[in-house]
């Protein structure tokens, strides 16, 4: 494989470069500026590495599946999870706990250790689709309602389509202002999350946190805005992989485009699952 530089094309790459970008692997490959004249990146190769991560979520959710029965040991308690009480065996609760710390040490991995994203980005899916197991067979499956998953499927594969078009037609362009509108949904809504966390903490604000988590409307407002937020990253997704098509990078960085799919695939399809258990547990209570 060679590689030349192509100043135009290093100068445009830098053009489009902005800590705006959708998600950290995005964001890199935005600052890329290798070119190959012999083995560059496809968007089959992409597409075909995106749902190689995809089935390794599929594999969590089997291994989450397969392991429940064993860890059906120790102590139980009951816990209320959005109108929703569930039993949990301790034995089960330490496993989550587990599998919740591993997704983070291997995004990070994922997003910054470039060599190790075709392992390390499967290991986080597998963690994903566990704790999506989760949700849809032990949350949801304890009232005979994991059919949510399955819609919360489809929602998600209608939202993928529809962005896909959108961009696709030019509907909607990836400008800086764009990008803008962008962060400042994510810094807003992240924003009053960790204020809603920290105030739970201080006794003054804890019944103002409290209440402001009971409120149903509220939970609807900030899954919609999440559900959003996520839907405009896939199109920030569709732009930096036309980019690494299109300005020819090599090969190797389809791994990384195709994470950052992935990542956000399922970032949305959990957000679109949390909205609809919000729905569910409301109607349950």
């Amino acid at each position: 494989m060679s590689r030349i530089n192509q100043p135009n094309q290093t100068n445009q790459t830098k053009t489009k470069s902005t800590f705006l970008s959708s998600n950290p692997v995005m964001r890199r490959l935005d600052k890329v500026h290798e070119v190959s004249a012999d083995n560059a990146a496809s968007y089959g190769g992409i597409a075909g590495k995106t749902i190689y991560f995809l089935l390794f979520t599929i594999a969590g959710i089997v291994i989450q599946l397969a392991a429940a029965q064993y860890l059906a040991s120790g102590e139980t308690f009951n816990i209320d999870y959005k109108g929703f009480e569930v039993q949990l065996y301790q034995t089960e609760v330490f496993v989550l706990a587990g599998s919740v710390i591993a997704a983070i040490v291997f995004q990070l991995l994922a997003f910054f250790a470039r060599p190790t994203t075709p392992v390390t980005g499967a290991l986080y899916c597998i963690t994903q689709g566990y704790f999506i197991s989760f949700l849809v067979f032990k949350v949801l499956g304890a009232y005979d309602m994991q059919y949510l998953g399955a819609l919360a499927l489809l929602i998600t594969m209608l939202i993928i389509t529809i962005m896909a078009i959108l961009y696709a037609t030019g509907a909607i362009r990836v400008t800086k202002k764009f990008k803008m509108v962008i962060l400042t949904l994510f810094i807003t809504v992240i924003s009053a999350s960790v204020l809603t966390f920290v105030g739970y903490f201080i006794p003054f604000t804890r019944p103002m946190v409290q209440a402001m988590q009971q409120n149903f409307a509220l939970s609807i407002v900030f899954g919609v805005i999440f559900i959003i937020i996520a839907a405009l990253f896939l199109i920030c997704d569709f732009d930096t992989i036309d980019h690494v098509v299109k300005d020819r990078l090599p090969k190797k960085y389809e791994w990384q485009a195709a994470f950052g799919l992935s990542f956000t695939v399922i970032w949305l399809y959990l957000k679109v699952l949390d909205l609809i258990i919000t729905i569910a547990g409301k109607n349950n209570k």
